[in-house]
């Protein structure tokens, strides 16, 4: 051997000759069945290669090539396994010289076919898979660099690489069960297919560009399908892990759009498959999160909330179809909601990984598919139609209830956008109690920036709230304009939700923790004084009950009350308002246990059959706390009025038939300068004509005005200085004319007849001078002219 080695180094043109020779040999030895003289064939013609690297290596790499495949056809284990090691050999040399016309079509066959040996023996069953996933590793790493090569990349190539990689990865706890003993675990771990063929599919994701990423993850998809294996989805989210941490983070968007249109071409298959698909959607988004998702943010949301309407439409109506007929597949409910599950935890899931600026678009771009009773969103009628808007309603909102938990913004502005705000509180308005609880939670989300919001899901009246730790931030100025420009608005929705009747112990738990996480993040004095306010006006709905609210509500009303009061009075630490509270909340627990939240916020509330004849010691007192709190710097003649709130246009989307048939607003004002306060001025109906004669006409006037200073700009700008001159003069001499006017009448009294003033004495008197006609001595000119 060394000889021919010398003797192939020193004539390199004869090595062409030696591989044809050799491969002869091989061919006739393989043929006669001797398999010791292949054996010193393939050695000799590995040997070779390895030492040889000159320019017309090219013929000699042929020859190894067609005993190498010589190898490979054969039926023998053995053979198929020196082969491939062969090759294996030949794809880790560096060739100096190009090759044009290589092909290794029949090796990716070859070696992806021995990946599915099914040999009975089980040992040799391994050494095949093994040999065949090292062969395709050997492929990838001879051709995936050399642009003049076969382009690996191919679906042809892919479609057979791929699938043969993941055939030999789902059998890994097979292999796993096959170690007899721990101290054999390392040795067996080494001859695991599943663990090479992770391996080789880590290295060749890790080689893939950017144009061969869909290439590479096509063939996944259709072996998930094809093997169902969506459904148990364990091996499908190992699957994509790995290719999520073994491509470059800068092509992970291209993964997650392969995803997601996967997801629409399977949006008419079982719910447990497109839950599967949803599953690992989301692993892979949070890891692709950490890279980069580039511009399928948007996007994968948008195909979620969709895949979210079509199944609840195959909810409803229980076929894929719209009608159910002899071929149609019946949609089992239970699992179309174990699908709007797990589509809504991957939102949450993929949410919490983005950045705030994006979470919030992603908040505004969910929010705006939530269908409102409005001319820009007009909903389903019918029967069908209104459990369709209601459950997308919901689904929706549980979205943005995910997206929004953990949500940390410093500026509430920016939190929570005018638009946006709007948008949900009309939700809070709507007649359903399931939506109007995740209205409140949601905001509750977006309040709760110092994570205080479990210390409030139990109402009670503690004695001292130190026991909370709670944690109190200083009102920002942001938070402080967000409050001036919304804090009524929030007022008036929290005190309409005070008010329903459907209302549960879920709901009042939610809005008391949303008076007190306002009254810690977003409070100064003036928005401690109208929640205050807020409270004592929902107290009076209690008392007065003019919305014949079930004794529940009214007794849990006055349990809120309480609860806020004596946390508020001890955040602010006006001891003569801790006092008062703490007063009240006595005399209940004498008197009334069935107004605390500790008889009336349990399983089995306590409650009182008669609640008309409550006496003013059970009463939070306005007069009183006013005049605590006036005594220590608060504004008292605002804590005097009490709280109405005002009902505005957009109580229409409530679909509350009280409102709702509001056709024009009326506006009444009250005479306030005629001592008789019960005549009232007629009320002025304010219709869409009168908005627009009113506006055109402003309009109008506003443009003569702007006329007319155009003119004059321009007269004064291009005219003449004569003209101009004699223009000021002649309006000067106007001016002075009117002024000697006004002087003769108040100087001068009035002329007599006689053209004399007769005096007291009947003594005649001549004229009297005016000022303006007396004649002052030079010193005074000075002085004037000074003034």
């Amino acid at each position: 051997m060394e000889k021919l080695t010398f003797y192939a180094l020193s004539a390199p043109e004869k090595l062409d000759r030696i591989g044809a020779y050799l491969s002869e040999r091989l061919i006739r030895d393989v043929g006669r069945h001797r398999y010791g003289y292949v054996c010193i064939a393939m050695e000799a013609l590995d040997q070779l290669l390895m030492a040889c690297h000159c320019q017309s290596i090219n013929l000699f790499v042929e020859s190894f090539l067609k005993m190498v495949a010589k190898l490979l056809e054969s039926e023998k284990p053995n053979l198929q396994i020196l082969g491939t090691n062969s090759f294996v050999k030949f794809a880790n040399i560096e060739e100096d010289t190009p090759s044009y016309h290589r092909s290794y079509d029949f090796f990716v066959s070859r070696f992806s076919e021995m990946c599915h040996s099914s040999h009975d023996d089980m040992e040799i069953k391994t050494k095949i898979r093994m040999s065949g996933i090292k062969g395709l590793q050997g492929v990838v790493r001879k051709t995936v660099n050399d642009e003049l090569q076969a382009n690996i990349w191919d679906p042809q190539h892919m479609d057979k690489i791929v699938p043969s990689l993941l055939f030999n990865l789902q059998h890994i706890e097979e292999a796993e069960s096959r170690s007899p003993s721990p101290l054999q675990a390392p040795e067996k771990e080494k001859e695991n297919p599943a663990e090479l063929a992770e391996r080789c599919l880590r290295e060749l994701l890790g080689r893939a560009a950017f144009g061969n990423i869909k290439n590479a993850i096509k063939p996944v998809l259709i072996h998930l399908d094809n093997h169902s294996l969506w459904e148990p989805k364990v091996f499908a989210i190992r699957c994509f892990k790995i290719i999520m941490y073994s491509i470059q983070p800068q092509h992970s968007h291209l993964v997650i759009q392969q995803l997601l249109s996967h997801l629409d071409a399977n949006s008419r298959s079982a719910a447990t498959v497109r839950a599967g698909i949803v599953e690992v959607l989301s692993e892979a988004a949070v890891i692709a999160a950490t890279g980069s998702v580039g511009p399928t943010v948007l996007e994968m949301f948008n195909t979620l909330l969709r895949q979210l309407r079509l199944s609840i439409d195959y909810a409803l109506t229980g076929s894929y179809d719209g009608a159910i007929s002899l071929g149609t597949k019946i949609i089992k409910e239970h699992e179309e909601r174990m699908f709007q599950e797990a589509v809504i935890k991957t939102i949450g899931s993929f949410a919490s990984t983005l950045p705030t600026y994006q979470r919030s678009e992603v908040i505004l771009f969910i929010m705006s598919k939530v269908p409102l009773p409005s001319l820009h969103h007009p909903m389903e009628t019918g029967k069908t139609g209104e459990n369709r808007n209601r459950l997308t309603q919901i689904m929706l909102l549980k979205s943005l209830l995910q997206v929004s938990t953990g949500f940390q913004c410093n500026n509430m502005m920016s939190a929570l956008p005018s638009n946006f705000l709007d948008r949900l509180l009309s939700t809070a308005l709507m007649e359903d109690a399931e939506i109007r609880l995740f209205v409140l939670e949601i905001l509750i989300s977006f309040i709760d920036r110092h994570g205080n919001r479990h210390k409030f899901s139990t109402i009670s009246t503690l004695s001292d709230i130190s026991v909370l730790k709670l944690k109190v931030d200083k009102c920002s100025r942001q938070d402080t304009v967000f409050m001036k420009k919304h804090s009524q608005q929030l007022y008036r929705h929290i005190y309409l939700s005070c008010k329903e009747e459907t209302n549960i112990q879920r709901h009042y738990e939610a809005l008391y923790s949303l008076l007190a996480l306002v009254s810690i993040e977003l409070a100064n004095e003036e928005v401690v004084v109208d929640l205050i306010r807020l409270v004592l006006a929902v107290q009076d709905v209690a008392q007065v009950n003019e919305e014949n609210l079930p004794v529940y509500n009214r007794c849990a009303l006055y349990a809120l009350g309480a609860a806020y009061l004596n946390l508020i009075s001890q955040l602010t630490a006006v001891p003569a308002f801790c006092q008062h509270t703490h007063e009240v909340i006595e005399t209940r627990k004498k008197e009334a246990p069935y107004m605390l939240p500790e008889d009336v916020f349990v399983e089995r509330p306590r409650l009182s059959q008669n609640l008309d004849g409550v006496v003013i010691e059970l009463l939070f007192r306005q007069s009183k706390i006013s005049e605590v709190l006036g005594g220590s710097g608060y504004n008292s003649d605002r804590l005097c009025l009490p709280y109405i709130p005002q009902l505005t246009d957009e109580d229409r989307l409530s679909k509350r038939k009280s409102i709702g048939e509001t056709i024009s607003l009326q506006v009444e004002v009250e005479s306030r300068n005629s001592p008789e306060k019960e005549e009232r001025v007629p009320a002025e109906e304010i219709t869409y004509e009168t908005l627009k004669k009113a506006i055109v006409d402003s309009v109008a006037v506003e443009e003569q005005e702007r006329e007319r200073r155009r003119q004059v700009v321009e007269k004064f700008q291009k005219a003449p200085f004569e003209e101009i001159a004699a223009h000021c003069g002649a309006r000067a001499s106007l001016l002075q004319s009117k002024l000697n006017q006004i002087f003769e009448i108040t100087i001068r009294p009035p002329p007599s007849p006689s053209g004399t003033i007769t005096a007291a004495y009947g003594q005649p008197q001549n004229h009297s001078i005016p000022v303006y006609e007396m004649k002052f001595p030079d010193l005074v000119y000075p002085m004037a002219a000074a003034t």
